[in-house]
């Protein structure tokens, strides 16, 4: 059966002592050009596209009051989180140029995922744009100004979590410097929903937990063993060169380079961490279970199916929209007994952050 953490928005009162609250949410998404290895001040090395999601979330509410000096409680579905408090009060302090108004605040944020944390599922990117959309939607309210400046939310975010400025556009997104792309930065996303084939803007993504235990090597420590890798110079020529050849797919529909590309560089990705010094192997046995049959099944029915992954196990089965029928019954099939138990998520390309 499919997986049950979808929850219901949460719809906590404005507390009595506090002077007011926003509520934003905001979506994982998946990469299909990966971002491995990091320069500078939280700039990527290479560039990445990213396919955006819907079904896996964070929901974010921040409460405020204002205040002679800076105060901070943090609770995460429910819990107060010390460690996570600590992470939000110091990405607000690293930042405070760009957001002095906190400085005269006292901030209760709380907050929850619709998936499973630390498993594989970019929960980091969900739950820090969320937050930094509160965030300009509380300077917003302050000084009386309408809408937000997602490009500002997109650097803001990018500097708390890589991958969390691709969330903010709906469908796709691209993160990173390119020549194939004009307009693109390290400093922040672009959207991309404009440049795209109908075919990938109802896209699904089908997400497998083959394990929901925290992941065992964070992506920080990953991203940093890029620095001495002995592939990273090539590694990051063959990433710019798959972003060439992925706009030019988008744009076009051409789903049998998609796969090519999208399989590709899944599995670039866990070579990468499985030759570098120390070395990880977070694919599981059941990942490659996954990944063989949905090879085969492609193979047999000529459905263009296929699979990436994150920094973990669980694997992502990727196809269009009208296919689903028939590649979910193959998940319900074939492929939930490699998952832990039976637990999938039935997620789609998405529409980017919402009040809620």
């Amino acid at each position: 059966m499919k997986a049950t953490w979808i929850q219901e928005a949460c719809q906590e009162p404005v507390p009595e002592d506090f002077h007011g609250g926003v509520k934003w949410q905001s979506p994982s998404n998946i990469a299909i050009v990966k971002y491995w290895g990091k320069k500078g001040r939280q700039l990527p090395q290479n560039p990445s596209v990213s396919l955006t999601l819907t079904a896996c979330r964070t929901e974010t509410s921040v409460f405020y009051e204002k205040s002679d000096r800076f105060g901070l409680r943090f609770s995460f579905e429910g819990k107060e989180n010390g460690e996570f408090q600590t992470k939000i009060r110091d990405f607000l302090m690293e930042q405070i140029d760009y957001l002095p108004f906190v400085k005269q605040l006292d901030l209760h944020i709380k907050s929850r995922n619709t998936f499973p944390h630390s498993s594989g599922i970019a929960s980091s990117a969900s739950s820090m744009s969320a937050l930094v959309m509160c965030l300009l939607d509380i300077e917003r309210h302050l000084k009386g100004t309408p809408g937000i400046d997602l490009r500002k939310a997109s650097f803001l975010s990018r500097l708390a979590s890589g991958s969390a400025c691709r969330s903010l556009f709906p469908v796709a997104a691209l993160w990173g410097a390119t020549d194939s792309m004009e307009g693109s930065s390290d400093e922040y996303a672009i959207p991309l929903e404009t440049q795209i084939a109908p075919v990938f803007k109802s896209y699904r993504d089908s997400i497998l937990i083959v394990s929901d235990a925290k992941k065992e090597v964070s992506s920080r420590a990953g991203h940093a063993l890029m620095e001495h890798h002995p592939y990273a110079t090539t590694r990051y020529a063959t990433a710019n060169n798959n972003v060439a050849g992925l706009l030019q797919v988008l744009k076009s529909g051409d789903l049998e380079r998609f796969i090519l590309i999208t399989e590709s560089e899944a599995l670039q990705l866990h070579a990468l961490m499985m030759c570098s010094e120390p070395s990880f192997i977070l694919m599981k046995p059941n990942t490659l279970r996954i990944i063989n049959a949905i090879r085969e099944f492609r193979r047999e029915t000529d459905i263009p199916v296929c699979f990436t992954l994150d920094a973990g196990p669980n694997v992502h089965v990727l196809y269009p929209d009208a296919d689903a029928e028939l590649v979910e019954r193959f998940i319900m099939d074939e492929l939930e007994p490699y998952c832990s138990h039976n637990q999938w998520i039935a997620d789609r390309v998405g529409t980017g952050p919402a009040n809620y």
